[in-house]
């Protein structure tokens, strides 16, 4: 008998889940769908891959309790009301395939303790990195390593953003043309804040770390104020800037986790990503790093890992559990950083800063400053050796208020090739 499948959403992901299904030979059909304003999808032009006798409705009860459904593939987004769809299609006995990241990391423990309490299966490899295989990557093929560390770039979007900019376009430019093609929403905070990508990590930490995070603990700082002069230094010191998400155990039990612009070494792999593509590295105690990489926006990469995990149901392939502990969040990195001023110029300018990270024990690097900027605008950058975040926030809160800075300093966390912020 072909599995009958109950989908909540018919967009960008939607459309191309029944597009792939409609090119497959699986026994696998669509009953039933789910949306609002279901007399406008039903004239999309992925439309004619939805079988004729399909049930097009806009109440969702009517898909995750129906008897024809057995399993809800729900590829909206979002906590409410999803959540309680999903619990109801669970409690129904129903299988679920999500994409949704945020459900998962906020109440992901709960609906697979409830699923498996219900004798069905939850799957989520579409919730991270798309089309790329991270999620049974990990569970199913890095199992047998302790991963200590997972270091990716786990938002496509700005991926694009910052990879366009590394080729000297401006921030607000290259936003406006990733929302023309859809990688970003009218409001890009999900992304660009780093909310998105947090999400994910901590959907990884559960799985590749046995952490359960909150995502709230997560610190995550914006790429909006990264800005054309940055590519410009950070290629002098031999980096890229990426919006990298890292989660490490350390010594004390604790995680350390932080998603946010870093510069990275273009001998890193993790520099490599251009344009949408998601990478992650994981680093195991005994495998060393193992690298997952592709496109992670998009309808069809996500289509495809949605469609992978409804093949597995069909196969009737168990689902592997971990069992993962509360675990505290810590972000306050050690690492060497990068700090970025636009002052006014006068004289004495390097030495009051210098001074204020001697008065927090911070020793300085290197300092850099292009020529050919106005003096009333300048911009230039001092590297720190390796400090806590929080001596280094202290620090710029401090210098913040000196009367020749006309902006906030810029910090992004510096990696390393041998990167260990926990030493």
């Amino acid at each position: 008998m072909a599995l009958r499948v109950g989908l909540l959403g018919f967009g960008t992901v939607g459309s191309s889940f029944a597009e792939v299904l409609a090119t497959s030979e699986a026994e696998v059909r669509i009953t039933r769908i789910f949306n609002r304003d279901v007399e406008r999808k039903k004239s999309h032009a992925k439309a004619k891959f939805v079988p004729a006798e399909t049930i097009w409705t806009s109440d969702a009860t009517e898909v995750v309790t129906a008897d024809d459904v057995d399993v809800v593939v729900e590829v909206i987004g979002g906590l409410d009301p999803i959540e309680g769809w999903l619990q109801a299609a669970l409690q129904a006995g129903k299988h679920v395939v999500t994409a949704n990241k945020q459900l998962i990391a906020y109440r992901g423990s709960e609906l697979i303790a409830l699923a498996a309490e219900k004798g069905v299966q939850l799957r989520y490899n579409a919730a991270v990195a798309g089309g790329v295989p991270v999620i049974p990557g990990i569970v199913s093929g890095l199992s047998g390593d302790r991963i200590t560390r997972i270091s990716g770039i786990l938002n496509g979007t700005c991926n694009f953003i910052l990879s366009a900019m590394e080729s000297g376009a401006e921030y607000a430019d290259v936003l406006k043309k990733a929302q023309s093609l859809g990688y970003a929403e009218a409001n890009p905070s999900a992304d660009v804040d780093g909310f998105d990508a947090r999400a994910k990590l901590c959907v990884l930490a559960r799985l590749a770390l046995r952490a359960e995070l909150n995502p709230d603990e997560v610190p995550a700082q914006t790429i909006s104020s990264v800005s054309a002069i940055d590519f410009a230094y950070a290629k002098e010191l031999g980096c890229t800037v990426r919006q990298i998400s890292r989660a490490e155990r350390d010594g004390d039990g604790a995680v350390r986790a932080r998603v946010g612009p870093m510069l990275v070494p273009k001998e890193m792999p993790i520099a490599w990503s251009h344009d949408t593509q998601n990478m992650v590295v994981t680093s195991g105690l005994f495998g060393g790093d193992v690298v997952f990489s592709g496109h992670g926006a998009g309808g069809h990469p996500t289509a495809v890992a949605v469609m992978s995990d409804v093949f597995t149901l069909t196969s009737g392939s168990g689902q592997v559990r971990f069992v993962a502990a509360k675990i505290e969040v810590n972000g306050d990195v050690r690492a060497p950083h990068y700090l970025r001023f636009i002052v006014k110029d006068k004289p004495g300018i390097v030495a009051s800063i210098a001074g204020v990270l001697a008065e927090h024990d911070i020793n300085i690097d290197a300092l850099l400053q292009h020529r050919g900027h106005s003096p009333e605008n300048l911009p230039f950058v001092v590297t720190t050796e390796p400090c806590l975040r929080s001596q280094l926030e202290s620090a710029v809160a401090a210098m913040t208020r000196l009367d020749f800075m006309l902006e906030p300093p810029l910090v992004m966390q510096m990696l390393t090739s041998d990167d260990h912020p926990t030493d």
